[in-house]
């Protein structure tokens, strides 16, 4: 169990890592430690934000857990709907998605990614564009990714596998 002067050594790395990232900076967000777990408090614009800070946070060698209480807060207010709409123009904004293929739906703050993408890395990217909205508090990724196919080696020793366990054994 980390001791004080631990915590207290960790609690300025993680408060470091916050005011030199670029994307955080401006936040002014705060971080304490207590027995190894990052606590993290403040308000941001964006989900994105809030994950990356989060990210930073466990990135500390040290750090066993974080516990989050950052909130996520726009500018402006966001009427019903405009979620959806910011979340639909951060996904078509995003080269790695593409937006015949996944599409959001939105409702009070949560973004539901729907669709069908064989290429799982443009499923995570939809994700992190998503996240990026203003309004959005929560993505869930219902996004059905296929399961990358077989090699040919990979088929031949599975069959193999199959032959193996359906030999009877030789009787003496």
């Amino acid at each position: 169990m980390p001791d004080r002067s631990e915590d207290d050594r960790l609690r300025e790395e993680v408060q470091a890592k916050l005011e030199r990232d670029p994307q955080l900076s401006s936040y002014g967000l705060k971080a304490d430690v207590v027995k190894g777990e990052a606590q993290l408090s403040g308000v941001v614009d964006v989900l994105a934000e809030k994950e990356r800070a989060e990210s930073l946070a466990k990135s500390v060698s040290g750090i066993r857990n974080v516990a989050s209480a950052i909130a996520v807060s726009t500018d402006g207010d966001i009427a019903e709907g405009d979620e959806e709409r910011e979340a639909a123009e951060e996904l078509a904004a995003d080269p790695r998605v593409d937006t015949r293929r996944i599409r959001a739906r939105a409702s009070g703050g949560t973004v539901i990614l729907l669709g069908r993408e064989e290429d799982r890395k443009a499923a995570a990217a939809a994700r992190e564009a998503a996240a990026r909205a203003r309004g959005v508090t929560r993505v869930l990724d219902q996004v059905r990714t296929r399961e990358p196919e077989a090699t040919l080696e990979e088929i031949f020793h599975n069959q193999v596998r199959n032959d193996r366990e359906t030999e009877e054994p030789e009787r003496s």
